[in-house]
C-alpha cells in the first residue's frame, strides 16, 4: 500500500509493514519540512502565532524512491490511497507518477476525505490485504469506501482554514466570542463544508456523535476512529462515549492528527470518523 501522510493512517498498522508513506511538505517562508519526518504537529502549533505554514504535494522524487523500495521488497502491485482530490493535488500527482511505472499494477483510491477519515479507509484496505483479499476484489472498494466512510471535525476556530486557503464550502462563522464550534466534514466531492454548529466543546462533540450515528445507523459492522490536535483528554472522553454508544465496532483507532492537517485546522481540532462495512 502507498498512502500519503495527510491520511493519518493508524501508526500501529504502518509498523506492521506493507504500508509506504509519501510525506506532504510543510512550507514556511524560509524552510521546507517533510510532514511527520522532519516536523511534528506540536512544532507547528508552537509556531502558529508567528507564522501559519502552507502545505504542498509530496516530492515526486521521494515518491519515485518509495516505488523503487516497494519493488525491491518484492511487491508487483500497489494499492494507492490518498487524501481527497478536492482538497489537494496529491491524488493526481501520485496517479501520474504510478502511470510512469507500467511494470507494476496499481489501484488508485480517492478517499474524498482527509486525516483519520482517509486513515480509516486505509486501515480497512490493510486489513483486507492481510486477510488475503485478492487484488481484483480490492478494486471493487474504490467506489464504495469513499461513500461509506465519513469524517467530522470539531474546530474551535476557522482562522487557520481561512488563512491557509482551505476553507472550501465552510460557511464563515464570525462568532468566536460566542464560543461557537463548527462541525466540518467532506462532501461527496471531498470538499470541506459545515455540517453543524454548537456552542461550546461538549455540545459540539455531542453533535459530532450524532453525525457518526447517522453514518452507521443501518450497518451491522463498522470501524470507528478519533484523532486530536492537543486536546487528548477531550478526545478520550469522546472515544469512551463512542464506544459506549456504538459497541458493535470491529476496530477503533485513536491518535494524533498529522502535522499537515494540524496546520490547516489549528491545535484545537478533534476528529471522529466512521466506516460502514
Amino acid at each position: 500500500m502507498l498512502v500519503d501522510s495527510g491520511m493519518d493512517t493508524p501508526p500501529e498498522l504502518i509498523k506492521k509493514g506493507g504500508i509506504f508513506v509519501a510525506p506532504l511538505n510543510i512550507l514556511y517562508d524560509n524552510e521546507i519540512y517533510m510532514d511527520k519526518i522532519e516536523i511534528s504537529a506540536k512544532e507547528i502549533y508552537d509556531r502558529l502565532d508567528k507564522e501559519i505554514p502552507k502545505t504542498s504535494l509530496p516530492s515526486i522524487s521521494y515518491v519515485q524512491e518509495l516505488i523503487e523500495k516497494i519493488k525491491e521488497e518484492g511487491y508487483n502491485k500497489i494499492v494507492c490511497i490518498t487524501i481527497s482530490s478536492g482538497l489537494s493535488g496529491t491524488h493526481n500527482a501520485l496517479r501520474l507518477t504510478l502511470e510512469e511505472h507500467s511494470e507494476i499494477e496499481s489501484i488508485m483510491i480517492d478517499t474524498k476525505s482527509i486525516g483519520i477519515g482517509g486513515g480509516i479507509q486505509a486501515a480497512f484496505i490493510k486489513n483486507e490485504i492481510d486477510k488475503g483479499t485478492s487484488f481484483n476484489a480490492i478494486k471493487k472498494f474504490t467506489e464504495t469506501l469513499p461513500v461509506n466512510g465519513k469524517v467530522f471535525f470539531s474546530i474551535p476556530t476557522l482562522e487557520y482554514l481561512k488563512k491557509g486557503g482551505r476553507i472550501g464550502l465552510v460557511s464563515s462563522i464570525l462568532g468566536s466570542a460566542l464560543n461557537l464550534n463548527p462541525i466540518i466534514s467532506c462532501n461527496e466531492d471531498g470538499i470541506y463544508y459545515t455540517v453543524n454548529k454548537a456552542r461550546g466543546r461538549r455540545k459540539s462533540l455531542k453533535k459530532l456523535m450524532s453525525s457518526i450515528e447517522k453514518t452507521i445507523e443501518t450497518s451491522q459492522e463498522y470501524d470507528l476512529a478519533v484523532a486530536y490536535g492537543i486536546d487528548k483528554d477531550e478526545a478520550m472522553y469522546l472515544m469512551n462515549d463512542m464506544k459506549k454508544a456504538f459497541p458493535n465496532y470491529r476496530h477503533f483507532y485513536f491518535g494524533e492528527v498529522s502535522p499537515v492537517l494540524g496546520a490547516h485546522t489549528g491545535p484545537g481540532v478533534i476528529a471522529a470518523a466512521a466506516l460502514a462495512i
